[in-house]
């Protein structure tokens, strides 16, 4: 199974920790179509300008997973409708892919996930619907162990 042109099934549900701590990553068909609709609307329009693949580091993720992962409790993963992605071959930069998808598609919820001013570690990025987007950009950092968010 695809969950769109440029992600399978595989990819979208992958988790290490879920395999090595035997946790059931598994969507249900309404988590499946939110995954499918994030990677249609944020994901493949992204690829298409990026000229080719971008690695996919987190999509879904079970509650359980979540949890096990220290995730926040209303993490749009478990629902299918964010993923965290990062420019690992050299195509674009992750900075030149948060200002596109910021300049060019409806989103709900984009993160600068730490790194440095001019450069995060990786993106996170979430889509729920058309009419419910936000369009909310935040960055991640580190105070005093705990992480923090900002609006930028």
């Amino acid at each position: 199974m695809k969950i769109s042109d440029h992600i399978t099934y595989a990819e979208a549900i992958h988790s290490s920790t879920a395999k090595r701590e035997r946790i059931d990553n598994t969507p249900s068909p309404t988590q499946i179509e939110a995954m499918k609709l994030l990677a249609e609307k944020i994901f493949e329009p992204l690829r298409k300008w990026v000229g080719g693949p971008i690695k996919v580091n987190s999509f879904f993720r079970s509650a359980a997973l979540n949890n096990e992962i220290g995730g926040a409790s209303s993490s749009q993963h478990c629902k299918g409708q964010a993923m965290d992605i990062d420019d690992v071959y050299g195509r674009k930069s992750n900075a030149e892919m948060y200002h596109w998808i910021k300049e060019n598609l409806n989103f709900d919820q984009m993160i600068w996930e730490f790194g440095t001013d001019t450069q995060p570690n990786w993106i996170h990025v979430s889509y729920v619907s058309k009419d419910d987007n936000r369009n909310k950009c935040l960055k991640a950092y580190k105070e005093n162990n705990t992480t923090k968010y900002k609006v930028i």
